[in-house]
């Protein structure tokens, strides 16, 4: 039986098939015959060339639907019981020698459709067709996620490796996590877990239903982004001055972040279709219709609101301890304390969404470099100028969320000092 990853087949299929109506109503245009045509002609190949272009692109659509019903259909998870034979194959054809490196493989399949049942499968290792890049194989024990494919009499007829069964692993990862918050933090450490619990649930629950039913995504984003923000920091830090402080700075600077990608967004006429995923979208929600240029602006202010909250808080705190140990100090003295804190976490914060997304986009900066792209044609990409933008505005959110935290605070703790003294 031939392994194969499904995803990734639906993937490559899917581009052959867009490059592929791409590039013929390319040449369609551009033949000499066309240019030379007279207008009726034009008109009518012009017509068969859209027709063409949207039949292949509805079925195109069909099989994105067909592959994602197969994907709705649940795995089998099954375990390397033995490794049975490595196979190195060579295939002569005109264009060279396709190198094959197979492992045979006997499955038990312990959960899902077939359980209890044995499989002999083939695992391909080549991701080349030279045998440069590799897989890492499978031992004995590994567990593996599994497609099954019946025959009429419902019996196995094909097993597909659709990838590795990692969620035991990350689970120990996220295990490891929470303990080490716990013993660092204590009772901080059990109110951050809540907060997170929190904000999953938000964004899972309540953020990704409302985009998909047709809500408007920079006002939803904006208004949980509000709520998580308030719930969060009283959970950590309870209801007082500190966390009034924190939150007006939080706010401010994710609210001009938003602004900033709306603007710049605006201008540089930014669609929001500039990544794969968001192509696919289109053709995988049938009749749901979204902004997709709301969900970029969108996704900024999300990204925005962890980073822009550290920094919040991390002010608010600074400035209700040094008010705590110097009752006395001058609001114009606690405010440059503040802003000299401000300053201090700003060069390393910016850098953290900087770096980030940086570090998200690395497979793609190589392959610019390795190609010698003109930065000049880079930099006009949809997708390269979204990711930019992202990277920016969120950097500028925080700017804007230090001095207007520090003047929270420092106004703040005035008027509570000028309600004392009445």
């Amino acid at each position: 039986m031939k392994v194969l990853n499904t995803n990734n087949k639906s993937k490559l299929l899917t581009k052959s098939k867009l490059l592929g109506a791409a590039l013929f109503a390319i040449l369609f245009i551009a033949s000499p015959a066309n240019i030379y045509c007279n207008e009726d002609e034009q008109k009518l190949n012009s017509l068969e060339q859209e027709v063409m272009f949207i039949e292949e692109m509805n079925e195109d659509s069909e099989y994105q639907e067909n592959e994602s019903s197969k994907e709705d259909l649940p795995y089998s998870r099954a375990r390397v019981v033995r490794i049975i034979d490595e196979i190195s194959k060579e295939t002569e054809y005109s264009g060279g020698v396709i190198k094959s490196n197979i492992q045979k493989l006997e499955v038990f399949v312990y959960k899902g459709p077939h359980k209890g049942e044995k499989v002999i499968i083939e695992y391909e290792l080549n991701y080349d067709l030279v045998g440069n890049y590799k897989s890492i194989p499978l031992s004995k024990g590994d567990e593996i996620l599994l497609y099954v494919e019946e025959n009429q009499k419902g019996e196995i007829e094909n097993a597909f490796v659709v990838d590795f069964a990692r969620d035991k692993y990350l689970a120990y990862l996220v295990i490891g996590f929470l303990i080490l918050m716990l013993l660092v933090g204590r009772k901080k450490g059990v109110k951050a877990i809540i907060s997170l619990v929190l904000t999953i649930f938000a964004v899972v629950k309540i953020l990704l239903p409302a985009i998909l039913n047709g809500w408007d995504p920079v006002i939803v984003s904006s208004a949980i982004c509000i709520v998580v923000i308030c719930i969060t920091l009283i959970i950590i830090s309870g209801f007082n001055k500190k966390t009034l402080c924190a939150a007006v700075g939080t706010c401010g600077g994710v609210t001009a972040a938003g602004a900033i990608a709306l603007i710049i967004g605006n201008l540089a006429k930014l669609t929001g279709l500039g990544n794969e995923e968001s192509q696919m979208l289109m053709y995988i929600l049938g009749n749901v219709q979204l902004d997709f240029r709301g969900l970029l602006f969108g996704g900024i202010i999300i990204g925005t609101m962890g980073a822009t909250m550290d920094v919040g808080m991390s002010i608010a705190s600074a400035m209700h301890e040094i008010k705590a140990n110097s009752p006395k100090i001058k609001t114009y003295h606690l405010l440059k304390a503040g802003m000299n804190v401000g300053r201090d976490i700003m060069a390393t914060m910016a850098n953290t969404l900087i770096l980030a997304y940086a570090g998200g986009s690395l497979h793609l900066m190589l392959l610019f470099a390795a190609h010698k792209t003109p930065f000049s044609n880079i930099i006009n990409w949809d997708m390269i100028a979204s990711e930019v933008l992202r990277a920016i505005a969120g950097s500028t959110g925080i700017l804007f969320a230090i001095p207007i935290t520090a003047l929270a605070s420092a106004f703040i703790q005035r008027n509570h000092d000028q309600m004392q003294q009445i």
